[in-house]
């Protein structure tokens, strides 16, 4: 018998895998258990997102006397106090009248306000030399002693007071003062 026309013999097969049809409800079970802790994840991050407190907005005029209160404490520093405390009204009159006064020389701001009818005349005249004083004190290094420097600090917090919006007991201004306001900003 010749050995080469003898078929090799072959191994055994592997089993064959039959499905037992459970793995499915695995796959379903996982992709379920993923949406449920998607959906948990994002109803968490929803209700801790709208439970950020809403910080309350604090008027102009408010913010400026906290700042010139704050100014008091460099009263021995006469040019840190008058750059503080002319900044803060500067500041408080931009945002009260919506009026560009810190990028401006205090000679553009007192031409442009005068311009306006936004304070009365003893407001501007009482803030022209208002801002001269410290002008002195904060280009010509004059050196003001402490009594000067309070008629200054009590000088910008009558102008503030004076106008300062009226409020109701709501604490909104009352429709006609917005109006006198509105009215002020386009002329």
């Amino acid at each position: 018998m010749n050995t080469n026309s003898i078929p090799d013999i072959r191994d055994i097969k592997p089993p064959i895998v039959i499905p037992s049809g459970w793995e499915w409800l695995w796959v379903t079970l996982a992709v379920l258990a993923g949406l449920v802790a998607g959906l948990l994840m994002w109803w968490l991050w929803n209700k801790k997102r709208s439970q950020v407190p809403i910080v309350p907005i604090i008027p102009a005029h408010i913010r400026a006397k906290q700042a010139l209160e704050k100014a008091l404490e460099l009263i021995a520093q006469p040019k840190e106090f008058c750059v503080l405390v002319s900044d803060t009204v500067r500041l408080y009159l931009e945002e009260r009248f919506d009026f560009r006064a810190p990028e401006r020389t205090t000679e553009e701001f007192l031409r442009e306000l005068s311009a306006t009818n936004l304070l009365t005349d003893a407001q501007k005249g009482s803030l022209g030399g208002f801002l001269e004083s410290c002008d002195l004190v904060k280009f010509a290094k004059y050196e003001p002693g402490e009594n000067e420097l309070r008629e200054l600090h009590s000088s910008a917090v009558r102008l503030i007071e004076e106008t300062e919006p009226l409020e109701n007991s709501n604490g909104q201004p009352p429709a006609a003062a917005e109006q006198k306001e509105t009215a002020n900003r386009e002329s």
